[in-house]
Parts: C-alpha cells; sequence; structure tokens
C-alpha cells in the first residue's frame, strides 16, 4: 500500500489553514479599517451605509478632531443617580470610520449605571473619582466582579451584561473606552419593560416567573 509523505500533503493542508485563517479573520474584528486618513461624519446625509458618510475635505476643520463635552459633570438627577456622556460618533463625527470611542460615566452618591451590554465592542475603563463596585456576567452565568478606585482600571469582554455602582460615600466618575465609534447599548430593564410597541406580558411574565400585575407595574416605570 502506497503511502503519502508528510511533505507532499503539507503544502495543501497549510494552504487551507490559511484560507480559513484570512476568511475568519474579520469575524473577530471590530468596526472595519479606515481607508484613507480620516472621515468625518457627515451626519446629515440620506445615505444609508454601515456607518456615515464622509463630510467634504473641503469643509473639514480643526474643529472635527477635538472634543469638550467631558468637561462638565453630568446631571444625576434621575431614577439610577448615574448619567452617561457619550463621546461617539454622534456627538464627536471624527471619530468615523476610527473604531474607537468614550464615554464619561457620573454616579450621585449610591448611583447606579444599571445592568446593560454593549453588542458591537468591548469595554475598558477607569475610575477617576470614588469607589465602584463593577460587575459583569459571562454566557455561562458565572459573576465576576470587585469594588475599584481612582485609577484602577477594568475591561468587560464584547456584549456581555455588565454594570458599575458607586458604593463610595461620595460622588463618583469614570471614563469608558471602546474599540467601536458606535458601541450601542442595551440596557436591560428598559428593553424589556419599555418597548415600543410593548413586549407581550405573558412572554414578561413567564421569563422573569412574575405575575401579570408586577409586570404592569414594572411597565409603569418605564413605559414613556
Amino acid at each position: 500500500m502506497e503511502t503519502t509523505t508528510l511533505p507532499s500533503i503539507f503544502p495543501s493542508v497549510f494552504y487551507t489553514i490559511m484560507v480559513l485563517f484570512l476568511v475568519l479573520l474579520p469575524c473577530h474584528a471590530s468596526d472595519p479599517d479606515p481607508l484613507q486618513d480620516f472621515c468625518v461624519a457627515d451626519l446629515q446625509s440620506t445615505a444609508s451605509i454601515n456607518g456615515f458618510p464622509c463630510k467634504p475635505q473641503s469643509t473639514v476643520n480643526s474643529s472635527d478632531f477635538f472634543f469638550s463635552g467631558f468637561t462638565k459633570e453630568g446631571n444625576t438627577s434621575n431614577p439610577f443617580g448615574a448619567i452617561v456622556t457619550p463621546g461617539n460618533v454622534l456627538s464627536f463625527p471624527g471619530l468615523n470610520t476610527l473604531g474607537i470611542s468614550m464615554n464619561r460615566v457620573d454616579f450621585a452618591p449610591g448611583g447606579l449605571n444599571p445592568p446593560h451590554s454593549h453588542p458591537r465592542a468591548s469595554e475598558s475603563g477607569v475610575v477617576i473619582q470614588g469607589k465602584l463596585l463593577v460587575g459583569f456576567i459571562t454566557t455561562g452565568n458565572v459573576f465576576y466582579s470587585k469594588v475599584l478606585g481612582p485609577g484602577e482600571m477594568f475591561v468587560i469582554p464584547r456584549g456581555l451584561v455588565h454594570f458599575q455602582k458607586n458604593v463610595g460615600e461620595g460622588k463618583a466618575l469614570a471614563f469608558t473606552a471602546f474599540n467601536s465609534q458606535l458601541s450601542g447599548a442595551v440596557v436591560a430593564a428598559p428593553n424589556l419593560f419599555g418597548a415600543t410597541p410593548a413586549v407581550p406580558n405573558n412572554v414578561l411574565a413567564q421569563a422573569f416567573q412574575i405575575d401579570d400585575s408586577l409586570v404592569n407595574q414594572i411597565k409603569s416605570k418605564f413605559m414613556p
């Protein structure tokens, strides 16, 4: 019986692996790589693409590359006692196609950035002021958490539900960064109980193992 030696099959195996690698590599990327120095977003364009079209370069100026939205403390007068100030492509069009963005997150004493996920980005963050409990839950329902102080950093893998809660005595402040110009945010409670049109009561009651009256009570907190 004729045997095939390793050298004779190696090239075909090698090329097969390389093709699979090149095909699968984009699946692990976040936003696509830019093809020019910059592409300041034209937020007024009627064109619909995966992102935003570029402003004509003749209309681009220095102010397109600088953002002062993080200089002021956010208003935490809301039921959660926390507010996110986004620095994404919608507020800072110069980020368009660059695959990055940031948020400022302000917390009143006891404030909570409620459980949410980012479908298009992983998140890293650093605590600037105060003391935050930061936690996330894996797809296997494992909960990881730690209390962080100023200068300490955290990371949240893409798509996982997570939160930050102020557990210190005063205000707290954190800055978070994303590997997407527009990471998206799915906030669990309002997403389920404040959707339009409303998610059927029987679906929510069965999912959370609660009765219909409690579903209506929760919905009243989030419906517009």
